[in-house]
């Protein structure tokens, strides 16, 4: 049985644990509030955007601008954006794993995949699986727009280049501060809108400027806008992944601490025990 001194210095031991714990809950609470108010805010905008492009490519020829080109897909790059930071659950381990699946099957379908990670843990997790075609991180703990434009030039140069004919988004969206769902979003090339059938002539769109400045302003600006809305929703998933981590590691040092109490009492009671017995024995001796 362990002794009386190391019992209570564990006990001790996980006390501190249990409020760094409640402090790094505390914390995370309070930027989950932020974080979650960012992405409603955005994602409006961004899902709209998508929309009008989606109806755009049905309606236009690829040609007219070098996003909108389709070509035979050999190459792809996987976009994968985690946090730079841990003690989050699963968030990341999930969505890493995720990822390497997602490459597993692809590997058949294209001569080449190739992977860019935002974010520390993303980079971490693969870069001794597979080649990392570029990492960015210390940038999603506080996400700008100025930084998802950066990361969205970086991905319309390679295409237009001709490093890669498809690109993939891989996030974690938010939906409750206990839920993130993996979620899987193609950028490049635009993906036209399936439409119904119906009777109706087709609709005839006038484009004010002309087509190819306006494809030109808006295309970029989807990815831009697709990235950024990617990078606030997984802050704001990181946030309630990591409370929900916190509160649960809370929830367990209690009761480690619970059972390490009602240990260390059993062992101080059978030590009062033994000494009584002793000093019984002794007296009895002295009697004898």
């Amino acid at each position: 049985m362990a002794s009386l001194k190391s019992i209570k210095k564990r006990i001790v031991s996980v006390k501190n644990t249990r409020q760094i714990t409640k402090a790094m809950k505390m914390v995370s609470a309070a930027k989950l509030r932020r974080a979650q108010e960012n992405v409603v805010a955005a994602r409006p905008y961004a899902k709209k955007l998508g929309e009008v492009l989606q109806s755009l490519a049905g309606n236009l020829e690829g040609d007219l601008h070098p996003l909108l080109e389709k070509r035979e897909a050999k190459k792809l790059l996987l976009i994968v954006v985690t946090s730079d930071r841990g003690l989050c659950g699963g968030f990341n381990t999930n969505l890493c794993k995720a990822g390497e699946r997602y490459i597993k099957e692809k590997q058949g379908a294209f001569e080449q995949i190739s992977v860019m990670t935002v974010g520390r843990k993303g980079y971490e997790y693969f870069k001794n699986r597979l080649t990392v075609y570029k990492n960015f991180t210390g940038v999603i703990s506080k996400p700008t727009y100025q930084v998802a434009a950066k990361l969205g030039q970086e991905v319309i140069d390679g295409f237009q280049e001709g490093e890669y004919d498809q690109v993939e988004l891989l996030y974690n969206s938010f939906r409750t501060v206990m839920t993130q769902d993996i979620t899987f979003q193609q950028l490049l090339p635009v993906v036209p809108e399936e439409k119904a059938v119906v009777d109706e002539a087709p609709v005839e769109y006038i484009y004010e400027p002309s087509v190819g400045e306006l494809l030109a302003e808006i295309l970029p600006k989807n990815i831009e806008v697709q990235l950024f809305k990617s990078m606030l929703e997984s802050v704001a998933g990181e946030h309630g992944a990591r409370m929900t981590a916190m509160d649960s590691a809370s929830k367990n040092a209690s009761e480690m601490i619970g059972k390490l109490t009602l240990q260390y009492n059993r062992a101080r009671q059978a030590a009062i025990t033994t000494e009584l017995m002793e000093i019984i024995s002794g007296s009895e001796s002295i009697k004898g």
